[in-house]
């Protein structure tokens, strides 16, 4: 099964229960159940990510407006997914802190039924992610998000059993709460890194100081300039820079030189390089 395949089937099985599971939350009363119902809407929305992105990467073609094609819809679906998750997470979070007082019944059968479900659900799809023999990065990032859920419906079902055996109605908004606050710091963590993307920051990755003393040491470049890396899309960075070089330099072998140590030593492998002897004039005007 191709990698596009199986993210289209895992997120088949993810979105169709996640509407079961929130169906099954309302009619329970369960706020365990409606915290993994959300946590499965943003696995959904992460698989989702990882299709289009995978999608992208096969299909992906450049125009005079769309310059770099369509990478970054990932990156703006990706803040999206941070949005939603910390908006679920204050929900749930907010529901909680109101019934610890007063925990109301919860119909323990209907809350156990789904989440057992949820978890056959969880474990069929961690296994067609996992299968193949590729495990390219989006998918590994795909499976572990299905990984995640899983854990989520696990706590559901020890929440179910132990409400049933102890009458402790007050779990279910504990470990609603919890799950609420587990997605909490990879939400925050999404979202970081979606705006350093979209505002175009140079990735941590990358010591853009060291790229531009690496790039001076080529033979022949005695001035780096106009230095800037940035990253179009998760995993894919881009370096611009113009070279000055002295007069007698041949310019073909600092560019390929350039390129190479930009690939081998800061993994850049897309870079725009301007090449420029040291009687060039024009560059100090640009500003920005």
């Amino acid at each position: 099964m191709g990698q596009v395949r199986r993210l289209a089937v895992a997120l088949a099985l993810i979105a169709g229960f996640m509407v079961v599971e929130f169906v099954g939350a309302v009619l329970s009363g369960s706020l365990a159940l409606m915290s993994d119902a959300g946590h499965m809407a943003t696995d959904a929305l992460g698989l989702g990510m990882a299709l289009a992105a995978s999608v992208a990467a096969e299909r992906a073609s450049a125009d005079t407006r769309r310059t770099y094609g369509l990478y970054r819809l990932e990156i703006l679906a990706a803040l999206a997914n941070a949005v939603l998750l910390l908006a679920v997470a204050g929900y749930v979070v907010f529901e909680a802190v109101g019934r610890f007082g007063n925990p109301p019944e919860v119909m323990t059968g209907s809350m156990l039924a789904i989440a057992l479900v949820g978890l056959v659900v969880n474990l069929v799809a961690w296994r067609v992610l996992s299968g193949g023999r590729s495990r390219p990065l989006n998918l590994e990032a795909a499976s572990l998000e299905v990984v995640a859920d899983t854990i989520g419906s696990v706590a559901v079902v020890a929440a179910a059993v132990t409400i049933t055996l102890t009458d402790w109605w007050i779990v279910d908004p504990v470990l609603g709460a919890a799950v609420g606050l587990y997605v909490v710091p990879r939400a925050v963590r999404i979202g970081r890194r979606a705006i350093a993307i979209l505002v175009e920051a140079a990735p941590r990755r990358v010591d853009v100081t060291m790229v531009g003393d690496q790039l001076a040491e080529i033979p022949g470049v005695i001035d780096v300039h106009d230095l800037h890396v940035w990253s179009l899309t998760s995993e894919m960075d881009i370096a611009t820079a113009h070279l000055m070089t002295t007069a007698e330099t041949d310019p073909h072998a600092v560019l390929d030189r350039a390129r190479a140590m930009l690939q081998a030593n800061h993994g850049i492998a897309h870079a725009t390089l301007q090449v420029e002897p040291e009687t060039h004039t024009g560059c100090s005007e640009v500003r920005w």
